[in-house]
């Protein structure tokens, strides 16, 4: 099904002001992000994800499904573009603790350019911020989900950390470059197909919600609520489905 502004909105729970300013792109994130989970199920059932806005629209919105950042972001782009925000799409190179950073066109990202500031907004990135960061090199931006700094690190590359106790933990590294989302088609076969990619691990589906986290991860399903987790094992498929419905309204 083509892209239909108003079915994404009625999707993500959004039925206030459209005018394209910051206070509007906040709102859309933080809507987006209580709503539309990151998942990974169809790259463990065996369907083809493809970068193709007609079917990403129809798996997110028309099946009330997640995905991962290509296609979330991918989205929540034309959305934006809908709308009339000045956006564009970024590639970015994520950061893993024993690997370090990944490959070029690792995860999309969008830049979103208000009256002449620039903001970065991911809803496709798992645990991340609640709302855009500003593009401001070196101050520590407050978040509801924590605090976020930008800084310049090397080859023209800016990356965003997230200031914990022991000091800045990487999060992805990114070029201020547009992109359009053909670009991203190899990285997005790459994470569905290969051994080395974390999506392929096991199956994960998370959402934030307003004071903490519902995942399932594997078979694992943890409930974060402040400083409190609860966590389930799940023990058959069967659970898991359960689960899968009460939790996120999904069906496979």
């Amino acid at each position: 099904m083509k892209f239909n502004k108003e079915k994404y909105l009625q999707r993500i729970n959004y039925s206030g002001n459209l005018e394209p300013n910051l206070n509007t792109l906040k709102k859309l994130q933080r809507h987006h992000l209580l709503n539309v989970p990151f998942e990974n199920l169809d790259i463990h059932n065996g369907i083809p994800i493809e970068l193709s806005i007609e079917k990403i629209f129809d798996k997110v919105v028309n099946k009330n499904r997640g995905g991962f950042c290509y296609e979330l972001n991918g989205l929540f782009f034309e959305l934006l573009n809908a709308i009339g925000f000045d956006v564009k799409m970024v590639s970015a190179s994520v950061f893993d603790k024993d690997k370090g950073y990944g490959k070029e066109y690792d995860h999309l990202a969008i830049i979103a350019k208000i009256d002449n500031v620039e903001y970065l907004t991911d809803v496709g990135f798992g645990e991340f911020t609640f709302e855009p960061l500003k593009l401001q090199l070196g101050n520590i931006q407050k978040d509801a989900r924590g605090d976020y700094k930008i800084d310049r690190y090397e080859n023209g590359y800016l990356s965003v950390s997230k200031i914990e106790n022991k000091g800045p933990m990487p999060e992805y590294i990114f070029k201020n470059e547009k992109k359009n989302l053909k670009e991203f088609e190899e990285m997005c076969i790459y994470h569905q197909t290969s051994p080395d990619s974390h999506f392929t691990g096991k199956r994960l589906i998370t959402l934030p919600t307003e004071n903490g986290r519902i995942t399932i991860s594997g078979n694992i399903l943890k409930i974060r609520v402040l400083d409190s987790i609860t966590v389930v094992v799940l023990k058959n498929e069967a659970e898991y489905e359960k689960e899968l419905w009460k939790k996120f309204k999904i069906k496979i």
